[in-house]
Order: C-alpha cells, then structure tokens, then sequence
C-alpha cells in the first residue's frame, strides 16, 4: 500500500517550528522567564515587555550602538531601538558621560539648573517654537497640552484621529467602530465615557474634519503628522496644510505629537515641513532612553496660557509631576541635542532608511508579492497591502495578526529586532550597511518559506 503523502506545511507549522528553535536557542531567556513571572506580575517589569512574537522575551544582557546581545550570548542587529527612546543608538557616549557626572552631583533638586537655560534654548533653536516645559514622559506632555487646551480655549473636546496612539491619555483612547467613535476595545479601568468629550475622524479626511470641527467645541486637534502607532499611515498631499488651516479657522489649537516622527529631521516633520503647530510634544528619544519629554508652545499661546492661569487663580494646577525637569534628564538632553541629533547623524540614519527602503522593495517585486513598503525619514514599515493605506479603517484590514506573528518570530531566530507591535523598522546613525542588508536577507528568507505553504 503507497503511504499518504505528508501534508503541505501550512502558516502553522512554520510558527510551530521557529517557536521550537527559539526555545532550543534561548535556555537563559527561558529560564529567566520564569523567575521573573515568581516577582513580576505578567512576567516582566513592564507587560509590553511580553509583547514579543517569541516564547518569552528576549532578555537583554547589553545593548551596543545597533546592536544588542541577550543573556544566552546571542547577537541581534536592533532595528527596535527601545521602540524610539534609543532612536541616536545604545550606549551613546556622551549621554553615558553626561549621565554620570550629574549623578555625582546630584539627579534632581525640585530647582532649575543652568544646565536647563541651555537645554531651553537648544530646543527653541532646534524646532521652531520659543517657550517649553519638561514632562516625564511623552504621555504626560499629551496631558499637559490637553489640558491647557481646554483652560486656555474654555472648550471641552479633543479631536483624534481613529488608529491614534499618544501614550496612556485617556482622552486619546477613542477610535471608529462601524464608523461610529467608540472607546477601544481592551480600554482598562475607564469609568467616563469618553467620546463624550473626544471626537475621532480617519486620517486623510478632509471632509470629516471640517465636520467634527464645524460646531466650534474642539479645544485641540491632537495628532502626529503621520501615523505611526497602527502601522503606519502617511498623510495625503495637502491635508496637513487643510488641518491647519481648518484649525485656525475654527479657533481649534494644533498639537502636533512628534514622538516617532522626531525621526524625520533634525527639527521634526513639523519643522521640515512647514506645518507651524500651536503646541509641540516630543517624547522617547529626546534625553537619549533617560525618561523625559518636552512640549513647546508659541509667545502667543504662553499669553492666552498666562491669562487662562489667572482667572484660575492659585492652587494645584494638576499639571506636573516631581520628576519631571530634573537635572539627570536635562544633562540627558543637553548632550543628545548638542552633540547627538547632529545633522550628520540623520543624514547617515536617512541614508540607512532608504537603503532598507529600496532593498525591501527588491524583495517584493522580485517575489511579486502583494506588499508594500512606507517610510517616515528613518522609520521604514513593512506593510502586507499592494499599496499603503490611507486610513486606519484600510490598514487594520491588512494586518494580518499570524502573519506578524511569524514574521516577527522568524526574525528574532535570524537575530534581528524589530518593533513588536507591527512592522516598523528605526535605522539608527549607528547602524551599519551590513545589518541592513541581513535584515532585507531576512525577510527574503521568510518570503521565500512562505511560498512552500500551503494556503
């Protein structure tokens, strides 16, 4: 009798097997793993940690210019960087130095230093806008710019785009549901609702704007200048110009969250491009993974804002945190700016880009996939469409949740790191041409797997 032929190998039985050779490859890891779920609840310090393709996380023993090494002694080419906040490379020299000799003479004293006067007028220099504060991370200068928004317009609703992600704010946690504005599935803990005072319209919609702005409540539109958090989405042609001016009409103040985009330029994609925000949040990499973001206003506004805190009057403004403008992050951030996001530095991070840009377009056409590939300045996203959508609604109907899974999966046993949450792929100053072309090798290789399966 002719034994049955085997099956065809199937999306799950490639899974299967790289899941198996990350545990035969990763025992420290594995080990690791399990200890920390004994004293961390969800198994690490923070639950994004676990939020990786692989068994378990990969745990880091260190991390040098694009690359990191784990604990079991494997090397990876880093094309994560921390999710941003080691966007400039790990280990960078001067932060490393500026760090430690303010450590010696103390972290944070609840008083400015003159370190700070510089700091201010770096980022005056650098992104256009003249008077700033210190946030400790880019979640609480979202809620900070929210809130005088609202003091300073007497408006109550914030205006985001659906698929928006602008760290834990919860005004930002609306997205469209059969096209109606609902609060996002998985939202912890959240007793008020929210679309009550949010308004969310796609991306890219002219149309919806004017409409959601046209009642006049819309204290800020609060926005990247592309999209970056549910893959990402770049805007069209002209609609960052229309939301502007759309904004100024409708007396609606424009923050403008350049967290991710600060990879674009030395001054951001709001500078590079001319968009002229109200309000500038910058997170992550500013002070070189040292926690700290900034947010900057124009002299304008910082007189609407001086007259909106009289008519308060004195008292707890629930604006601030303890940490936040400490000396630590301002020695941080005075070496990244002054000697860190040089111009030479995003030139080299550009080059990078598209030189993993045009190598991952190689690999689509030469495989005649139905991808495509979408970049903003150093920030290049592997996208499974024939072209990038243009919304939220388009992209989340491209993402394919397996088959992130096994690409992220694959990539990890072929020593690469990419951000876990989707495909975005951040090119440092630091990161070589070789590493580049092993991870356009890489994704070839899975390229090249996927095309045994059967469908």
């Amino acid at each position: 009798m002719t034994p049955a032929p085997a099956h065809a190998p199937t999306l799950s039985d490639l899974i299967h097997a790289e899941t198996r050779r990350f545990t035969a490859e990763h025992p420290r890891s594995l080990a690791l793993s399990r200890q920390s779920a004994e004293v961390w609840r969800g198994g690490a310090p923070m639950h994004w940690m676990t939020d990786w393709a692989s068994p378990c996380p990969v745990f880091a023993a260190q991390g040098v210019g694009a690359q990191v090494t784990d604990v079991d002694s494997r090397l990876y080419d880093d094309f994560c960087l921390a999710d941003t906040p080691a966007m400039f490379g790990h280990g960078q020299e001067a932060v490393a130095r500026a760090i430690a000799d303010q450590a010696k003479r103390g972290t944070g004293f609840m008083l400015p230093t003159a370190g700070a006067v510089i700091v201010g007028r770096l980022l005056a220099e650098r992104f256009g806008l003249p008077l700033w504060q210190m946030a400790t991370t880019a979640s609480d200068a979202n809620r900070a710019a929210i809130r005088w928004a609202r003091a300073v317009t007497g408006r109550p609703v914030i205006l985001v785009f659906d698929g928006c992600y602008h760290g834990m704010v919860d005004d930002a946690f609306v997205t469209l549901r059969g096209g109606q504005p609902s609060m996002k599935p998985g939202l912890l803990g959240q007793v008020h609702d929210l679309t009550a005072t949010t308004r969310v319209v796609p991306f890219n919609d002219p149309e919806a704007l004017a409409a959601a702005l046209a009642p006049g409540d819309v204290a800020a539109v609060l926005a990247e200048p592309a999209m970056t958090n549910c893959g990402m989405i770049l805007p069209q042609p002209g609609f960052l110009d229309t939301l502007r001016d759309l904004t100024r009409r409708a007396g609606t103040l424009l923050i403008i969250d350049e967290t991710h985009t600060l990879s674009t330029a030395p001054g951001g994609y709001a500078r590079a491009h001319g968009l002229e925000p109200d309000m500038l949040v910058v997170g992550k990499a500013i002070a070189g993974g040292v926690p700290a973001a900034v947010w900057g206003v124009t002299a304008e506004l910082s007189e609407h804002m001086d007259a909106a805190a009289a008519r308060t009057g004195p008292g707890q403004s629930g604006i601030g945190t303890t940490l936040s403008g400490n000396a630590l992050a301002i020695a941080a951030m005075r070496a990244m700016l002054s000697e860190v996001m040089t111009d030479a530095a995003y030139a080299r991070m550009l080059a990078g880009a598209e030189r993993l840009m045009t190598g991952l377009r190689g690999v689509i056409a030469a495989r005649r996939l139905p991808w495509s590939v979408v970049h903003v300045g150093a920030r290049v996203e592997l996208v499974f469409a024939p072209s990038p959508p243009k919304d939220a609604a388009a992209m989340r109907e491209a993402l394919d949740a397996r088959l992130l899974h096994a690409l992220h999966l694959w990539l990890i046993n072929r020593g690469v790191l990419i951000a876990p949450f989707h495909t975005m792929m951040l090119v440092s100053p630091v990161t070589e041409d070789a590493a580049i072309d092993r991870l356009i090798a890489a994704v070839d290789g899975f390229a090249g797997a996927l095309e045994g399966l059967a469908a």
